[in-house]
């Protein structure tokens, strides 16, 4: 019989729906007949594949000393697991309740957790996604302590009112033998001893158990005789016990910073009492008292001094002192400061028996933040280089980007300049925890991931493989003067904290060229060289970007009666990268507005740069008349243009980065109405320098170099009283505050609070903004420059450049714009609308185009698309001497929602990827350079009269639409979502095809094929319950996704069929068999005189058949789904059919098993019935029948 398939019905559907509603314009061909897709609904999965970071808000740790395995439970009931480099394991508690203790079955492959909700679960490890086998809840009592002792499957559980419970591990269940806190204390000891803090075995008597109470009272408990054997009593509250492996002593820790030591047999008085860290008094009284110490752990070695190791402890004068760690070896004390607060450390040892010397050589130490590996056998106690990727989280995350199906070359290119940048002082030793094995790498493509962070670093990691690595660290605020106090701290800041935070950023794998942008309005370009250089001056580009609008009550009165302004005066040094003060005309104070000043000073002493990623240029947004430049909201960079492009609220700005000049500095307004595009088309600022090294204004040539040093912001008539200046310091002030951002949130807020609830406030806000800006009479911004305004000024060689356009034409377009939207005024647009995406395409500028250029299509917020020709100049010399051409086109698109990314696909249905220039080294001699640049790749063919080769992708936070060119004609049309809104969308590479992967708030994730965009998966995965998931998730190519799921973790997701049955394959392996080492030798003597470890069967002891049953309500026990049918769902792949004989045989052995348990209670009842047949026989043998 046929198999049923309803994604194949469903995709039929989605196919005539979407059909529906894509109109095809006449002497059109329908797409269906063009372009074959292949991509259907079976290509497409959607599960989790590995998580990578430093496990957020750890709460306990556990090490398997065989196994080599380490485990981190958090405060949100996650497990992570560690082995060698490579392999990590993530999973989760359904409940989410804190893991408060974690115990592994030493070299059994489970562990069991202990929960902040009072429930214990054991854990399966012998697979590769770990999964619950049983669970136990306890209801009536509280969970505070757990032990459980090597080789026993017996679990002690200690609780809240000091009572402790025996669990058999195997089958969990409670057993009958309780111990009550009562009988522990003494009888007459009138108040409650409180929680049990501590359980252990004495190591050479496992029939006595040490139970500490949070009191400071410590019982020593006879197993057998069910009874206290000694109890140690001592006034300050206890933290932990340790015991000397010969089972003769033990140590405690205490609540004022002492340290106990007992002998078992003289429980009236503590052997030694010592205070670490208290200052001790001369006339004999007793130290000051210190800071709990929260854990010691005592470990003895043959060939020396047994180590004591502890948290906490210091004395309360040492207030801001960072958490210490102190290792007491022999005479000396070592005190060890850690960067975050200590949650746990275990002391990695030898030997796994506790009646052996420990041979201690390793501490791990699990901090707040971060996880450190102390040597203890090497002097100075060095730390191992931890080779897991838990620096995510160094800085917060402010940006990341995917990258997958890289330039192989570009791996081993990274590594060997980041390779250079690695610390010194490590451990020689190889990382202690070495458990695992690799998973199988059944993807071949390299996988790069790109983190931005809030101290303006970048981080560049090798993902591929499932795996994390660190390949190289840019330090992109080494390029910044930085205040060394407070007094010096300049007040020109966008933000209060992290000046430098990256917030977005425009990568080109093939050229390596790469481009940031920051939150104070900067946007830095770089280039990858292997040779190290020192820069004498950094390359700087200032850029004046300003919405204003036109003065409707006192219009401008036309071009050539514009307003006499100041020339701002050039620079007189090369080296210069303070700009000079400019007050304006009209406050000529030292409070004035600020105006011409960027957020952050450029360096001016020379910058040495490492190989890696070098500076070519810096470009950094001024103030204008009091106004903080506005954020960047998007960014691209073209190597084979060799073009920057950024865009925000105010417009858009073109670099070309070759030459260092700034070719376009456009409003938005100006965007939508290419009337005349050649009157705007700007020429390159390079042409109008003039031969004194100074500019002259076109209106006024005479002024005087006083003149030229005054500010360009307003004539010499300011319309701003004392009221104005009033409510001007207080709007700036709210604006201020306003911008105290957090430093992983920077720019969240302002992207995404119109789309999630109303932004009245915002509106009355930027309304109020509005009207003050009118209120000064600002003039318009030109597309190069604002009238009389420079709006770019370069200092590499001292010379500030300054194009002119029409003064008349903002006019028009402001009549064009307003009547675009009935919904949405001119002044409305221009304060809400701004720049959301770029992209970089050779394609028909104009509608009805027969032959393709260099274009860049531009979108916004509100939805527009917009198309802007470039005109390059040939190659060689030339283009770095003659000017680039650019001109705007219009619009060429309308979309509902921001626009989020575009694309171009061929006829074919072939994406057509940005043109890009192959590396080459900027530093390696001209012939170098010549063999490895090449020509850029050529035009696609030019398309014939009256036929579209060409269909742009658009895809906006509501809908998606392909546009045919150069006809510009709608071909399709996808409403993605009405509810919600698209975060994120990507033109991904998927099967050897195309599709649009798209993110929404509601938690959906979606692809639709292309060009027909037909709904190919649409699965409720994540609902967006952080800004920072919105912030950082991303998706790539051949079904790859991520995002920052917490602060310091990345989750990688996948969405490709394939690799979610290859995923049981590519997934390292936790387990892996070992041999136990054998037992220590008792020697002849301990065994002849009883000196060594006594055993004990527990069997004996806390069976049912000893001691009962335990009471029902006390603790629930729950299945878990780990057993036979996780192992279902881990078959897959090579080694699924291996996998899946092994279920059979264990299902087949499991009903055999069960078969018996029901042939054996068929005898027992068919016996059962023969002895009560033979009774009835020997009742009634020997009577008469009237005797019955």
């Amino acid at each position: 019989m046929k198999k049923f398939n309803i994604r194949k019905v469903l995709d039929g559907l989605t196919a005539v729906s979407s059909s529906s509603s894509a109109t095809a314009q006449p002497g059109t061909p329908r797409e269906n007949d063009v372009v074959q897709e292949t991509l259907q609904s079976e290509h497409f999965q959607l599960c989790k594949t590995v998580r990578h970071g430093f496990p957020y808000q750890p709460s306990s740790m556990a090490f398997d000393p065989v196994q080599k395995i380490l485990a981190i439970g958090t405060q949100t009931g996650a497990l992570r697991l560690f082995g060698r480099a490579g392999v990590e394991c993530y999973c989760q508690h359904e409940s989410g309740a804190a893991v408060i203790q974690l115990q592994f079955l030493i070299n059994e492959g489970a562990l069991v957790s202990a929960l902040a909700d009072d429930s214990i679960h054991l854990w399966n490890l012998r697979q590769k996604i770990p999964a619950i086998l049983h669970s136990l809840k306890f209801n009536r009592e509280r969970i505070t302590y757990c032990h459980l002792p090597f080789q026993s499957k017996w679990l002690y559980i200690g609780t809240e009112r000091g009572n402790i419970h025996i669990v058999n591990v195997e089958s969990f269940t409670l057993s009958g033998y309780v111990i009550m806190w009562n009988k522990a204390i003494e009888l007459s000891t009138k108040t409650h001893p409180g929680p049990v803090v501590h359980i252990s075995d004495n190591p050479m008597d496992e029939g006595k158990l040490l139970i500490g109470f949070e009191c400071g009272v410590v019982v020593l408990w006879d197993l057998k005789s069910k009874k206290a054997d000694y109890r140690y009593n001592y006034d300050e509250a206890i933290h932990s016990v340790a015991w000397h492996h010969e089972g003769k002593q033990f140590v405690c820790s205490h609540s004022d910073g002492t340290l106990t030591t007992w002998n078992v047999r003289a429980p009236a008085k503590a052997a030694q009492i010592i205070t670490p860290h208290g200052k001790q008094p001369k006339d004999g009284k007793k130290p000051e008292p210190c800071k709990p110490i929260l854990k010691v752990e005592y470990k003895t070695t043959r060939a020396g001094d047994p180590f004591m190791v502890l948290s906490g402890g210091l004395s309360y004068d040492t207030v801001g002192r960072r958490a210490c760690l102190t290792v007491m070896h022999g005479k000396s004390t070592a005190v060890l400061e850690m960067d975050y607060p200590i949650v746990d450390f275990l002391t990695l040892c030898e030997t796994p028996y506790p009646n052996d010397f420990q041979e201690p050589y390793a501490v791990v130490v699990l901090l707040e933040k971060d996880l450190v590996v102390i040597d203890l056998g090497q002097i100075g106690y060095p730390i191992f280089e931890n080779p897991y990727p838990l620096t995510i989280h160094e800085s917060p995350v402010t940006c990341c980007e995917y990258f997958a199906d890289c330039p192989a070359d570009l791996i081993p290119a990274l590594y060997s300049v980041g390779s250079r940048q690695k610390r010194q002082g490590y451990s020689k030793k190889e990382w202690p925890v070495s458990g695992g094995n690799w998973g199988q790498n059944t993807q071949s493509y390299p996988e790069i991931i790109i983190t931005g962070h809030a101290d303006g670093s970048i981080k560049f990691w090798d993902a591929s493989a499932l795996m994390l690595q660190v390949l190289y660290k840019l330090k992109t605020a080494k390029v910044f003067e930085r205040a060394r106090g407070k007094e010096e701290k300049p007040n020109t800041d966008i933000v209060d904290e992290d000046p430098f935070a990256i917030q977005t950023l425009s990568w080109c794998p093939e050229s390596r060229m790469l481009c940031v942008a920051g939150v104070s309005a900067h946007v830095i370009v770089y280039r990858f060289s292997k040779q190290e250089i020192t820069t004498e001056v950094v390359q700087l580009l200032e850029v004046r970007m300003q919405c204003e609008f036109s003065d409707v009550d006192s219009p401008d009165p036309g071009g050539d009666q514009t307003p006499t302004l100041p020339t701002p005066g050039a620079s007189s040094s090369p080296q210069e990268s303070e700009p000079p003060t400019q007050p304006s005309t009209g406050s000529n104070s030292s409070d004035g507005p600020r105006d011409n000043i960027p957020c952050l000073q450029v360096r001016s002493s020379p910058l040495k740069q490492s190989p890696g990623y070098q500076v070519e240029l810096v470009i950094q947004l001024v103030w204008v008349s009091g106004e903080p430049p506005q954020q960047i909201t998007s960014l691209a960079i073209n190597s084979s243009y060799g073009l920057v492009v950024f865009g925000n609220s105010n417009g858009l700005a073109v670099v070309d980065y070759l030459q260092k000049t700034l070719l376009l500095n456009m409003s938005l307004s100006e965007l939508y109405s290419p009337s005349d595009p050649y009157q705007r088309q700007p020429r390159s600022p390079r042409k109008t320098r003039q031969p004194s090294g100074a500019l002259c204004d076109s209106n006024d040539g005479s002024n005087t170099s006083e003149d030229r040093c005054k500010s360009p912001t307003s004539g010499s008539t300011s319309p701003c009283n004392s009221d104005d200046e009033r409510k001007q310091k207080f709007i700036d002030k709210v604006k201020f505050k306003s911008r105290r951002f957090s430093k992983t949130v920077a720019n969240d807020f302002a992207k995404m609070s119109r789309k999630i609830s109303s932004s009245n406030e915002q509106k009355t806000d930027q309304e109020k903004r509005s009207q003050r800006w009118r209120s000064l009479t600002c003039k318009k911004c030109s597309s190069c420059v604002t009238d009389g305004k420079p709006a770019a000024r370069t200092r590499q060689k001292g010379v500030l450049y300054r194009t002119k356009s029409d003064p008349n034409s903002y006019a028009k377009d402001n009549s064009f714009t307003r009547s675009r939207s009935s919904s949405v005024t001119s002044i409305d647009r221009e304060s809400r609308e701004a720049i959301s995406s770029f992209y970089f395409c050779e394609s028909f500028p104009r509608k009805g185009d027969s032959l393709v250029s260099p274009c860049l299509l531009v979108g916004t917020t509100q939805g527009s698309v917009m198309m802007v020709a470039l005109s390059l100049p040939p190659g060689g010399d030339q283009r770095l001497q003659q000017p680039v051409g650019i001109a705007s086109c219009g619009t060429m698109a309308q979309l509902k929602g921001g626009v989020l990314t575009m694309a171009l696909l061929d006829a074919a249905g072939t994406l057509l990827p940005p043109s890009y220039e192959p590396w080459y080294d900027p530093n390696a001699s001209d012939e170098e350079k010549e063999k490895s640049r090449r020509r850029r790749p050529a035009s696609p063919p030019s398309s014939q009269e009256g036929q579209d080769t060409q269909f742009a992708v658009l895809c906006s936070e509501k809908q998606a639409k392909v546009v045919a060119m150069p006809s510009q004609t709608r071909l399709y049309k996808h409403n993605i979502t009405e509810t919600s809104f698209v975060l994120r969308a990507d033109v991904v590479q998927m099967a050897g095809t195309n599709c649009i992967t798209c993110f929404c708030a509601n938690g959906h994730i979606m692809t639709l094929s292309l060009p027909s965009l037909r709904p190919l998966l649409d699965v409720n995965y994540l609902p967006l319950t952080d800004m920072r998931i919105a912030r950082t998730f991303c998706f790539s190519n051949l079904g790859q996704a991520l995002y920052l799921t917490s602060p310091t973790e990345i989750q990688r997701i996948t969405y490709s069929q394939e690799t979610c049955d290859n995923l049981q394959e590519m997934l390292s392996e936790l387990f892996t068999p070992v041999e136990t080492p054998e037992a220590p030798n008792r020697g002849f003597f301990k065994g002849l005189f009883g000196g060594g470890a006594q055993s004990l069967d527990r069997e004996d002891l806390f069976g049912e058949t000893a001691s009962g049953k335990a009471s029902r309500s006390l603790a629930q026990h729950i299945p878990g789904p780990g057993s036979m049918e996780g192992m279902k769902g881990a078959a897959s792949g090579v080694v699924g059919d291996l996998a899946r004989a092994r279920i059979a045989l264990d299902e087949r052995g499991q009903k055999l098993g069960e078969l018996e348990e029901r042939t054996a209670a068929m005898m027992a009842s068919a016996e059962s019935f023969s002895k009560h047949a033979h009774h009835m026989m020997l009742k009634y043998k020997d009577k008469k029948w009237y005797q019955l």
